[in-house]
């Protein structure tokens, strides 16, 4: 059913809400993503159970690692270790894993991993901005592990497209997983298994919709509401004639081995 409140206060709800960190439970109610059947954060405290050390890449609020170390339990890897690029997640990810015992370091996500050769058995990483392969396997030692939920091309263009127009075909490629299988192996890993599908996801209102473009910034650059406000209210009225925006996220999963 669309919300009967108005354009503007929904926009300027969407506009106030805290950004910081990955959860998303704001969203209850309000927009909807199908989940992977793989079920990643899950099948990651599975792994943590059977590792020694590990790093987890671009932790984002540190979320995802916080969820699968409590499920883990005490059977979990003595030594973790979580990278973040983005200053407030540095801070939101160090306040909630803290506890845990997992120290989190700053490293911009395009920079060489600060950690020697051969550190871990296990790398974990869920949706890099860009998988970096020859530092995977750099810092994996022989026999070691990259566990990853990576997105896929084309994830969310349904959305993008509607604020800045048709993308370019290259676009549409990029992310694609046979890429970055070719890539891994160029890298020296051995693809054990890769997994892909595309999920449905549904926006209820704007408001959703202008919380969403703040806090995954790189959907569209630069988005303002004063920027986009046009838009919004196109978008506005067409969800409150037909019903929830569609959209289709694509998520692969990447399960490589250091020989």
């Amino acid at each position: 059913m669309a919300d009967a409140r108005s354009f503007d206060e929904l926009v300027a709800e969407g506009a106030s809400v805290p950004t910081e960190g990955w959860d998303f439970s704001w969203f209850e109610g309000r927009a909807t993503e199908a989940r992977p059947s793989w079920g990643y954060a899950r099948s990651m405290a599975g792994r943590l159970a059977g590792a020694t050390a590990v790093l987890d890449v671009q932790t984002g609020g540190g979320e995802v690692l916080d969820f699968a170390l409590e499920a883990a339990g005490p059977s979990r890897a003595p030594l973790v270790v979580a990278t973040e690029g983005w200053a407030p997640n540095v801070a939101e990810a160090t306040r909630l894993l803290r506890p845990r015992g997992v120290p989190v370091v700053a490293s911009a996500d395009d920079a060489r991993l600060p950690f020697a050769d051969g550190a871990f058995d296990l790398v974990v990483s869920r949706h890099p901005v860009e998988p970096h392969w020859d530092e995977v396997a750099r810092v994996l030692a022989p026999g070691g592990t990259y566990f990853a939920q990576h997105v896929g091309p084309a994830s969310v263009f349904e959305l993008i497209e509607f604020f800045l127009g048709p993308l370019p075909e290259a676009g549409h490629r990029h992310r694609r997983p046979e890429r970055e299988r070719a890539d891994a192996e160029a890298a020296g890993l051995e693809v054990v298994e890769l997994r892909a599908e595309r999920l449905r996801m549904e926006f209820f209102d704007v408001g959703a919709v202008v919380h969403f473009l703040r806090k995954v910034v790189w959907m569209v650059p630069a988005f303002t509401v004063e920027a986009y406000r046009d838009r919004l209210r196109d978008l506005h009225e067409r969800i409150q004639a037909d019903g929830p925006f569609v959209a289709h996220s694509s998520r692969h999963l990447f399960d490589v081995r250091k020989p």
